[in-house]
């Protein structure tokens, strides 16, 4: 804890040290939440500066800025949105489609077909109707590879789309996806909302080339969310209004003014002064959260758990050979006190990770049972390397039957604390005889594929929570130009099975079944070894009512329309 204490008071001393907390645009310095006349306003703050509101083309773009996803989420809606307990709920759509209300059908030929009937009342900000030909016109521009935006994934597997009527949309599938429901709805995975055919559709068949660059995606954005785009102001902030015709019903709080702030520092210190009530996104630091819940009496810190931390091994020759034995792999994880670690440099914010499924997820409950689990055990580490056939050697280390040291090499790309980490994983390594090569790697090699491909023991990074990526064909190797997603370069063909029946699973209960036999089989290889879930502090004003962090796939602004003030 020593070295977390020493953190925080640098910390302290950076923050202060940036000056007097911004003042609002509207002169307010502090109090941000303060009612204004009759008006209810609040102040958040994003980091960065943003030059779009769609975080389909922010993410897409050189420099991404955190928070762009769930401002979007504040000025626009989609078909559904994901609620706080996982659950697709229908918003533009009067309902979402299931195979219990038949809106969702599995066609003999394998195909699927999935419709959407729209609400009448759904309007754009400038009043005019939301209609089918809205979708039509999104899944064109969704599809079209030729612009800078992120593919959705479920686009791929679209076939058509249809507009029977005005009020209704069917999307016809190649083949199931299991996420079909979500196609035009925000999600922590589906980024592309509808878009208005009637003020885009000219220009996209006009100029294509320069559709991304109409004004339309910054200062004059037009949505269906619950707050409208007020004014825009590069650099420093932008100011939405409640949406007196959103279709939930007019929000509770009146003003959003949204700042622009690229240092984290001035971020935090417009928090403690009460200048900012709220930030959106990640962008904030595990000590910068750990300060902020010392300090901070008027708020609290809300921790959102999103990827995790861990190592992936490498199953295409690695060196030494036995990373591929997986009682090795075993024995490492056992050897490391992952607990102290998180409690010393996480300051005990998130919990150990025994796999990528975050403890605040839906389904976790039913899928704990099949982890297998590696707690802190120096004696059975050792056990386990003894028996792949290592014996002791010079200074306690562990040697091959030709005398050569066992020792593993570890890379990681620039990070703060994943560097700080490593001399860590090489002290706990040493205790039951195993060395440890630590490297950083530069940052012009950092998108070099085939170089992070081949690292030759273990890359020590995020985890992203798509199982997907570990199917075999998702193996980066030179005829694919490494750019396959399975960046352990495991392969199993039982792996392979389990996840070719998941993605095809429609009904809910017997995916999450699936979901748990592929855990069990990632955690019992040790496919990819857990370290700990990964941490997106957020912090909140008290006198805020009704908001929290991003949860799963549900993001922050989920429920904005239901934000308030305590009385």
């Amino acid at each position: 804890m020593r070295r977390v204490g020493i953190a925080v008071v640098f910390l302290l001393g950076a923050i202060m040290g940036c000056g007097s907390p911004l003042p609002t645009s509207s002169g307010i310095p502090s109090n941000a939440s303060a009612t204004v006349g009759q008006s209810k306003r609040i102040v958040a703050a994003i980091r960065g500066d943003p030059f779009t509101i769609a975080d389909s083309i922010n993410a897409a773009g050189g420099g991404r800025v955190a928070g762009v996803r769930d401002v979007e989420l504040l000025v626009n809606s989609g078909l559904g949105l994901v609620d706080h307990d996982g659950a697709l709920r229908p918003l533009i759509a009067s309902t979402v489609p299931t195979l219990e209300n038949g809106a969702w059908q599995l066609v003999p030929d394998g195909s699927m077909r999935t419709t959407w009937k729209l609400r009448p009342e759904a309007v754009w900000h400038d009043g005019a109707p939301v209609t089918s030909a809205d979708l039509v016109f999104t899944t064109k521009v969704a599809m079209d590879k030729s612009l800078t935006i992120a593919q959705d994934t479920g686009y791929g597997y679209v076939e058509s789309v249809e507009a029977p009527d005005a009020q209704t949309v069917t999307v016809v599938w190649k083949k199931p996806f299991i996420e079909a429901d979500t196609l035009f709805s925000r999600t922590d995975r589906s980024r592309i909302l509808p878009m208005p055919s009637h003020i885009l559709e000219e220009s996209y068949k006009d100029d294509p080339a320069n559709f991304l660059q109409l004004p339309y995606w910054s200062q004059e954005f037009v949505g269906t969310g619950p707050f409208t785009m007020s004014s825009w102001v590069v650099g420093s902030h932008m100011v939405l209004h409640a949406n007196d015709r959103f279709v939930l019903g007019r929000p509770h709080i009146d003003e959003i003014e949204v700042k622009f702030l690229w240092d984290t520092n001035v971020i935090v210190a417009n928090v403690l002064s009460g200048a900012v009530d709220l930030t959106l996104g990640e962008g904030l630091s595990v000590e910068q959260a750990i300060m902020a819940r010392e300090q901070w009496h008027e708020g609290h810190v809300e921790v959102p758990l999103e990827t995790m931390t861990g190592l992936w091994p490498q199953f295409i020759n690695p060196d030494p050979p036995v990373v591929a034995d997986v009682r090795f792999r075993r024995a490492l994880l056992h050897a490391l006190d992952r607990q102290q670690i998180v409690d010393v440099f996480l300051g005990g914010l998130v919990p150990v990770a025994d796999s990528f499924i975050s403890p605040k997820a839906p389904d976790y409950s039913q899928i704990q049972p099949s982890v297998v689990q590696y707690p802190y055990d120096q004696r059975t580490a050792i056990d386990l390397i003894q028996s792949t056939g290592y014996t002791r050697g010079p200074e306690d280390f562990f040697v091959d039957p030709t005398g050569r040291k066992l020792s593993v090499e570890l890379r990681t790309t620039a990070h703060e604390l994943r560097e700080k980490l490593l001399f860590v994983l090489a002290d706990s390594w040493k205790a039951v005889g195993v060395g440890m090569d630590p490297i950083v790697i530069p940052r012009q090699r950092a998108a070099d594929r085939e170089y992070r491909a081949t690292s030759l023991s273990f890359d020590f990074r995020f985890n992203p929570p798509e199982v997907t990526r570990y199917h075999s064909s998702q193996i980066p190797l030179p005829e694919n130009g490494y750019r396959g997603n399975n960046s352990a370069r495991y392969s199993s063909p039982e792996l392979d099975a389990l996840l070719e029946r998941y993605v095809v699973t429609i009904p809910k209960s017997e995916r999450v079944s699936l979901l748990a036999q592929i855990i069990h089989h990632m955690t019992d290889q040790l496919v990819v070894m857990p370290l700990f879930h990964d941490a997106e502090p957020v912090l909140i004003g008290n006198r805020l009512v009704n908001v929290g962090s991003k949860r799963g796939d549900s993001l922050q602004g989920w429920n904005a329309q239901d934000w308030d003030l305590a009385s």
